[in-house]
Parts: C-alpha cells; structure tokens; sequence
C-alpha cells in the first residue's frame, strides 16, 4: 500500500505541478485530496490538492514560526503580520509543511495499528522484541506479580517469543492487566537504565545522581547540570542500542547543555551511529498505550 507521505509527496511533482498548470488532469489514478486538520483550526490553506487548516497564533515575535505535531500545523506570527503574509510564508514553506504532516500522521497510523488489545495472548515489545502476555494465576511470581520466561537459545527465533507470566486471573480486567505490565515494564526501566548510565558515565568523564522515570509527551529525556537524568520509561520498548543512545545524549549534556557541534561530537565519542540510532525514535511507532 502506497504511503501517505508518498501520496502527499506526488501532489507536488513537477508532473503534477505541470499538469495543474496546463488545466488537465494528471494520469496517475492514485491522486487524491489529502485533508490536514488541526483541531483548534482557524485558517485552511489549499496546498496543491492537500486541504491544510491549521491554528494561526498571534504573539510578540519577530518572525513566523512553523511547528507540526500530533494535532497537526500550527503558525506563529508576529501581530504587525498580515494576513497575506502568513498566506505567502505557509506557501514558501508547503513542501517541508506537508512531509511533516504526512510523516506525522503516518506515525499516528501506525501507533494506531500497534495498540494493545489488554487480554491472555496480547503482544508488545521488550527491548525491540516481541513479548506475549501469559496471565497465570497458579502463581504469585514473588513481589514482582510476574516473571519474564524468555526461550532457550536453541529455539526457532523466527517461531520462539519470550512470555511475561503475570499473576492474573484469566478474568482479569484490561485496566488490571495494563497496569501489571506498566509496572514491571517501569521496574525494567529503572534497572537498564541505571546500568546504562553507570556504563556511559565515565566514558563520558561526568557523574550523574538521581534518575526518574519520565512520562512526558514530548521528551525521550533529559538532563540537568546538577547531575539529574529523566528517561521516559517506554524507551524499555525499543532495542537496547537505541536506550543507549538516549542516555548518552542526556550524559553528554553534563558536559555540553546545547547542540552544539562539540555536543554532538561528544555523542559520538561512544556512540559512533548515533544518528542512525536517533531516526528509529522518529520512526519507529511503540505501541498506543490506553
């Protein structure tokens, strides 16, 4: 199936553009209107054959600004701006606008795909592996109300999965069942990301001293001069080389607190993909946790 960043890309070919400029029809029958709304909208703007509504904000500064997130395309503009002008800037910017907002939505579509039916069978990922719920309640698993039973190294890998046995009721609520996966996941969390920080730390030649497990929206983490690190918790979702690139960025930033060149050559220092590495948490989608 063709992408929707794909198809939103094809409305702007030269082809296409050429073809809307002689006043025929393109050929190609997989064409169709794309429609970008925010849902605080109160602009549209016909992109090409892409309908955008986006939020206009008025405030005090000096330039207009684009940012596009998960509700889709917000502008920013100086209120001395005219209309036409903010007209004129979103069109210059039409291109970069609807990759991003193809991309995002593509993103959406795919968390929206990975959502987690909360049940005895449901799958989700574990350090970029696949996991199946097990809800077991012939036993209690210690403290932990579960345990981790991952298949023996002479196992088919393309058949094997790794179980968490939770001690739950086949009865069990998807709420009950939710939440005994949330904590154990976050007890993971806490443990990797305490080896990973003691592991990068001095290679790094910094001292972190206090981790908390981050729920944020916007942040995969972050870091203070005082030595504090915030990981959000769901990167235990993604491959342990991917964890590990979050945390040396947050323990580069005990040296650096920009991005700047110096910063970045910091990340490489220890982690020489990096920029590899940083794109799956662009593009990877973890699934929707409701």
């Amino acid at each position: 199936m063709q992408s929707l960043l794909q198809l939103t890309l094809d409305l702007f070919s030269p082809e296409r553009q050429d073809a809307d400029a002689a006043g025929v029809s393109a050929p190609s029958p997989r064409l169709l209107p794309v429609e970008f709304r925010h849902p605080q909208a109160n602009r549209e703007i016909l992109l090409g054959n892409a309908l955008v509504a986006y939020m206009l904000r008025r405030g005090k500064r000096r330039s207009i600004g684009f940012v596009i997130g998960a509700d889709g395309l917000v502008v920013s503009a100086p209120r001395w701006v005219t209309l036409g002008q903010v007209r004129e800037a979103v069109l210059e910017k039409s291109g970069w606008i609807l990759s991003k907002l193809a991309q995002t939505r593509d993103r959406q579509q795919r968390q929206e795909a990975s959502r987690i039916d909360w049940k005895d069978g449901a799958e989700l990922t574990f350090l970029g592996r696949p996991v199946k719920l097990v809800l077991d309640p012939s036993h209690a698993f210690g403290a932990a109300g579960a345990e981790l039973r991952v298949p023996p190294d002479d196992a088919d890998k393309s058949l094997a999965c790794s179980a968490l046995h939770l001690a739950l009721s086949q009865h069990a609520a998807p709420e009950q069942i939710r939440d005994a996966v949330q904590a154990w996941l976050m007890r993971q969390a806490r443990r990797i990301f305490t080896e990973r920080l003691d592991h990068f730390a001095p290679r790094l030649q910094v001292r972190w001293h206090r981790l908390a497990l981050s729920n944020a929206g916007t942040r995969w983490g972050s870091a203070r001069s005082d030595g504090s690190i915030r990981l959000h918790w769901r990167l235990v979702h993604f491959r342990l080389e991917v964890i590990d690139y979050v945390v040396a960025h947050e323990l580069s930033h005990l040296r650096i607190m920009n991005h700047s060149p110096q910063f970045w050559e910091t990340v490489a220092s220890v982690v020489p993909d990096y920029a590899e590495l940083r794109g799956h948490l662009k593009d990877d989608a973890i699934p929707r946790w409701i």
